[in-house]
């Protein structure tokens, strides 16, 4: 009997990080107050619960693709690379109106990676930081060169405008992220999990709107995401004290207050900066925390070599975290 002969495995670098970002939002802006106009709610309700104070809308004929473009090519034009660098294309989002075609081999065609390798991945709102572990571990384990990874939703076209409780929170954009090799780690292990019991908090009504029990969502994230972001320290190998930034995903600012307040209480210092995208961008789902960095990054409030912790949770529900380098 012959030797069964030895199949080859394929070995990437021992290490990665994110060689550039970009975004994109519609230019329609809508205030508190425009909201005001169209179901019972104010600019200082909405301020009080949420923290939002105005987000993009897209178009009707802007698409959930076309945003992923632009922060897609904005992101490897920050890069240095060429589109035909780009290998792979893992595009987190939970609103294209279509399962066939996906997203994400119609945007790799469209920013010049027509080759690579593309798929949509849906974990909801802890989208991005999925797609970033995956997109990380691809590179590592030399499945991939250089990977790009766009966050994009076009939520408004599945939140019911007469629904107070969600019409008021969620909005559009895109953000995107380039992975590729480095010689020290620059993104830290993904700490990843989920809570399929409570699949009833947050869901399609009718199939067609997006629903969620605020109260029972907003108890939940304020009381178990700080440890999946602490957990995310522990496998990088790293001290609360040692963050300088922290992105969770811009679900509410009273979320995002509450678990910067815990990780605090753990050692994280006061001087580290908490992204708050959320008061002029909405709730963009697995867009958010990939806009704030971009949008961090261009204010200066967040600079190169910074430690970033970043966390997303959501819908599932499913949730997901690492700590990254600031390209």
């Amino acid at each position: 009997m012959s030797q069964r002969p030895a199949l080859r495995q394929s070995q990437g670098p021992s290490a990665t990080r994110i060689l550039g970002v970009g975004s994109f939002q519609p230019e329609k802006v809508v205030t508190n107050d425009d909201l005001s106009q169209l179901m019972d709610t104010s600019d200082q309700w909405i301020r009080d619960r949420v923290g939002i104070i105005e987000r993009r809308f897209a178009e009707k004929d802007e698409l959930l693709v076309d945003m992923a473009v632009a922060a897609g090519s904005r992101a490897v034009a920050d890069s240095g690379l060429n589109p035909s660098d780009v290998d792979t294309l893992i595009l987190p989002n939970c609103t294209m109106p279509t399962l066939i075609p996906n997203a994400a081999a119609q945007v790799a065609e469209r920013i010049g990676a027509s080759a690579a390798g593309a798929f949509d991945l849906n974990a909801a709102c802890a989208g991005f930081c999925y797609g970033l572990g995956v997109a990380s571990d691809l590179v590592r384990a030399g499945s991939s060169k250089y990977a790009l990874v766009i966050g994009a939703e076009k939520l408004t076209d599945s939140v019911d405008p007469t629904d107070r409780a969600n019409a008021i929170i969620f909005a559009d954009g895109a953000g995107a992220a380039v992975v590729g090799p480095a010689d020290e780690p620059g993104i830290g292990p993904v700490a990843w999990g989920s809570a399929g019991d409570l699949v009833h908090t947050i869901y399609m009504r009718d199939d067609k709107y997006i629903y969620q029990e605020g109260q029972s969502v907003f108890r939940w994230a304020t009381t178990q995401i700080a440890p999946i972001a602490l957990r995310a320290l522990e496998l990088a190998g790293l001290e609360p004290s040692d963050v300088d930034v922290l992105i969770p995903h811009q679900a509410n600012l009273r979320i995002v207050e509450a678990i910067a307040k815990k990780l605090r209480a753990k050692g994280a210092r006061e001087d580290m900066v908490v992204a708050d995208d959320i008061r002029y961008s909405g709730n963009t789902s697995s867009a958010s925390i990939p806009l704030a960095l971009d949008h961090m990054r261009t204010a200066g409030t967040v600079k190169s070599g910074d430690v970033v912790l970043m966390v997303g949770f959501g819908a599932g529900l499913s949730y997901a975290g690492q700590v990254v380098i600031c390209p």
